[in-house]
C-alpha cells in the first residue's frame, strides 16, 4: 500500500539524518497488520544494493562513493523515479545438501544467494523468480492443502483459482472438511501420524504437484516436518504462508496464460 511505503520512507530518512549516514545504508524492516517495525539498522551495502540497482538502472554504489568522498545529494541531480515493472528477489537456501534438516523458515539468515525475476506484471514476475531459483512452477496436476484454522478462510481463493485450472485437490482432514463445505471437491488423505496411505508416500511418488502447508503450534511444526522435507527431496514446491501460495497461484496463472519472454535487464526502462 502506497501509505505503508510514504512510512518506510519517512523512517529511513529520519534514521539517516539521525545516524548522520554518509553514503549507504541498510534498514531491515518488518509489517504486521499495516504496522511497520524496524528490525535492523546498518551504516553499509547488501547484496540488496546491486539488486536495487539492476531493478531501478541507478548506480547506487557509485552514487555512494561520490557522498562519502565529499560531494552533496544535490550536486549529485538525484531524481525519484517511478518503475513500470516489477522485481521480485527470491532466496536460495542449502537445505538439500543437509539430510534431515527442518526447512521451515524463522527471522534468522539461512540463505546462500539470491535471484532474480523481473517483468511488467506479478504474475509473471514471480513466476520467473521461482524458476531462477531452482522451484519448478506446475501447470497441472494435484495440489495438497493442509493449513491452520486461522488460514483456512484465506486459502479458500487459491485453492478455488488451481481448481479452476484443472488442478485436483487434497487435503488433511479438517481442511479437505473445510474446503469441500466451501464448493470445492478436495479429496482427503491421512496425516503422516493416521498411517499409510498418507501424504509423505503421495510426495514420494510423485503424486504431489504443489504443497500449501501452514503450521502454528510447535506441535504441529513438528509433526508437519516430513511433508516438508519430502518436497524438498522429491523438488515439489512448497509454500508455507498463505501469501506465498497467492503469489504462487499468480505465476501458474500468468505461465498458463502467456509465453515466458527473456528480455535483457536494460530493455525495462525506468521513468522519470
Amino acid at each position: 500500500k502506497e501509505e505503508i511505503l510514504l512510512k518506510l520512507k519517512e523512517n529511513i530518512i529520519r534514521l539517516a539524518k539521525s545516524l548522520k549516514v554518509k553514503g549507504l545504508m541498510n534498514v531491515q524492516f518488518a509489517v504486521k497488520d499495516e504496522k511497520v517495525f524496524i528490525l535492523e539498522v546498518n551504516p553499509r551495502a547488501s547484496r540488496t544494493v546491486p539488486f536495487v540497482s539492476k531493478v531501478s538502472g541507478i548506480p547506487i554504489a557509485k552514487l555512494a562513493t561520490h557522498l562519502m568522498t565529499g560531494k552533496t545529494l544535490e550536486s549529485l541531480n538525484l531524481k525519484e523515479k517511478k518503475l513500470d515493472h516489477i522485481a521480485i528477489k527470491e532466496a536460495v537456501f542449502p537445505f538439500k545438501k543437509f539430510p534431515g534438516v527442518d526447512t521451515i523458515l524463522g527471522p534468522e539468515m539461512r540463505s546462500t544467494g539470491e535471484v532474480m525475476g523481473i517483468d511488467r506484471e506479478f504474475g509473471m514476475a514471480f513466476a520467473k523468480s521461482q524458476i531462477a531459483g531452482g522451484t519448478t512452477v506446475p501447470t497441472e496436476g494435484v495440489v495438497f492443502v493442509s493449513v491452520k484454522d486461522t488460514d483456512k478462510n484465506n486459502i479458500i481463493k487459491p485453492v478455488r483459482d488451481l481448481k479452476n485450472m484443472g488442478f485436483s485437490v487434497l487435503a488433511t482432514g479438517g481442511t479437505s472438511e473445510y474446503l469441500n463445505k466451501n464448493g470445492i471437491k478436495t479429496k482427503t488423505i491421512n496425516k503422516v501420524l493416521q498411517g499409510s496411505p498418507h501424504i509423505v508416500d503421495e510426495i514420494n511418488n510423485k503424486k504431489i504437484s504443489l504443497v500449501f502447508n501452514t503450521t502454528e503450534t510447535p506441535q504441529a511444526i513438528k509433526d508437519s516436518k516430513s511433508i516438508r522435507r519430502s518436497s524438498l527431496e522429491s523438488s515439489t514446491p512448497y509454500y508455507t504462508t498463505v501469501s506465498g501460495a497467492k503469489a504462487a497461484v499468480s505465476g501458474i496463472k500468468a505461465i498458463k496464460n502467456q509465453e515466458i519472454n527473456v528480455e535483457t535487464i536494460q530493455s525495462y526502462e525506468v521513468k522519470n
